[in-house]
């Protein structure tokens, strides 16, 4: 009778007291004992491996860099599990379940592998979870799915799961206005989208929020242009001298460059180089800084530069493609997605501005700021950081003034930007001003471009640099 109702009950905790007496060794031997305790553990809570799922791009190992939980901590879904970096961009992991975490399978800065174990949660049984092996697997995400969703430029921020939720209810995120940090979609969000079914559409392009400028008392005071702050100072760490040589795995943004640096040494490199006098260029941008800050966005000259080159690429599409590996092809590419490298403290990041041809100036500026915040935050997603068609890398903001820089494969030139030095020039009547010289150093391809297609693309972008307003007759 004892055995007959341990088969009929779901759980353990339903059989009286005076029938667990009865048991003894012998009874343990019966042939369902294995399912007696199994079934007894599944009435305290299932335990499921969440796995690392496919994140896309061909990434097969990340490193842990941050758990935001710990061994006991109880999780939602969508709850941020931990970010993990791989050698293209860092990625927050979401919970799937509501349950407790049972174990961490991995220590901070280990590497884990896509489809291996990344957490146990134990789970509400009683809920009428799928069976472990149903559960255990996440589906991958397409590519459509993990990249942002843009409208003519403007991009929505949002985690894998929210993705994923939004997918199931069949709502596009290019509806839903985000609450959370840089205008991020939240779980809450598209709950109340699902709420109300009145999800208010996003402007065709990002419009910066207002910012009233501050009252003339709480202005604050312009920082003097003292030269002496621009002296190299060295950074503040301990130097711990040991005497032994150290090895170290090569992981993160510097494997990354690795593979790419090696895929670069195929291409034939062509320099060019030039000097821009930026004197008009400095005096507008002075102009336009206030006016930016008012509408809360730091104005750099990158942004003037990046334009520029947009308008050259359009009359230059050839330095907006790339070559196939067997060298019989040449995509011209639609989009001109313009890179902007960037030094953090994670090693050398590519990010890239999407769709500059029908962003303005303002517009390029605003997204920089973006991606400067994100990639000082090691928080920069994989959309952000592929799908480069043309680089420029800004050299001269730590210095010097010319430089060689490689191509990043599969894009077909890159410009490197040197300091804007105020030095003597003489003008038309041979007399000698102050300008505000920078020079720029060119690489293209040399299988595909050559060296009067740079000269003529060169030229193009320094005309725009040096008289600024040619560049309102061009402008989309």
């Amino acid at each position: 009778v004892c055995i007959h109702r341990v088969r009929s009950c779901s759980s353990i905790r339903f059989i009286k007291s005076k029938y667990v007496c009865v048991f003894d060794k012998s009874a343990l031997k019966f042939s369902h004992q294995q399912r007696l305790f199994r079934t007894s553990a599944v009435s305290c809570g299932q335990i499921v491996q969440f796995k690392l799922s496919d994140i896309g791009e061909g990434i097969t190992e990340v490193t842990v860099k941050e758990w935001y939980i710990k061994e006991g901590d109880s999780v939602s879904q969508f709850d941020s599990i931990c970010e993990v970096q791989s050698d293209k961009a860092s990625v927050t992991i979401t919970s799937r379940y509501d349950g407790i975490i049972r174990k961490l399978h991995y220590n901070l800065d280990e590497i884990a592998y896509v489809g291996k174990p990344l957490v146990d949660i134990e789970i509400d049984a009683s809920k009428g979870v799928a069976p472990e092996e149903d559960v255990v697997e996440t589906p991958p995400m397409s590519h459509e799915e993990h990249t942002h969703q843009e409208i003519k430029g403007h991009k929505t921020l949002a985690t894998p799961a929210v993705r994923r939720l939004a997918m199931e209810n069949n709502i596009k995120l290019s509806e839903v206005v985000g609450t959370g940090k840089d205008n991020r979609i939240l779980k809450e969000d598209i709950l109340n989208y699902l709420a109300k079914q009145t999800g208010a559409i996003l402007p065709p392009s990002p419009k910066a929020e207002i910012i009233p400028p501050l009252p003339k008392s709480e202005t604050l005071p312009a920082a003097p242009k003292d030269k002496a702050r621009k002296i190299p100072v060295p950074v503040s760490r301990p130097i711990v001298f040991s005497g032994k040589d150290k090895t170290e795995p090569v992981t993160g943004f510097h494997k990354a460059m690795v593979k790419t640096m090696s895929a670069a040494l195929k291409i034939p490199h062509f320099g060019y180089c030039d000097e821009i006098d930026l004197t008009q260029l400095v005096q507008l941008r002075e102009e336009l800084k206030p006016l930016a800050q008012i509408r809360g966005v730091k104005l750099s000259f990158m942004p003037f530069f990046i334009k520029a080159a947009s308008l050259g690429l359009l009359q230059y599409p050839i330095l907006n493609a790339s070559l196939d590996e067997s060298c019989q092809n040449v995509t011209y590419k639609a989009s001109h997605n313009i890179g902007v490298a960037m030094d953090t403290e994670q090693g050398l990041i590519v990010p890239n501005v999407k769709n500059v041809q029908v962003l303005s100036v303002f517009e390029i500026a605003s997204e920089l700021n973006r991606l400067q915040s994100l990639g000082s935050a090691g928080q920069l997603g994989t959309n952000d950081l592929t799908g480069g068609t043309f680089t420029l890398s800004n050299i001269g903001t730590i210095g010097g003034t010319y430089t060689k820089p490689v191509i990043l494969p599969p894009e077909v030139a890159i410009g490197a930007l040197g300091k804007i030095q105020v030095l003597p020039r003489f003008n038309g009547k041979g007399e000698v001003f102050k300008a505000q010289i920078m020079n720029v150093s060119w690489s293209a391809d040399h299988r595909i471009i050559d060296g009067a297609t740079m000269a003529r693309f060169s030229n193009l972008w320094k005309s725009y640099l040096e008289n600024p307003a040619s560049m309102l007759l061009d402008l989309k």
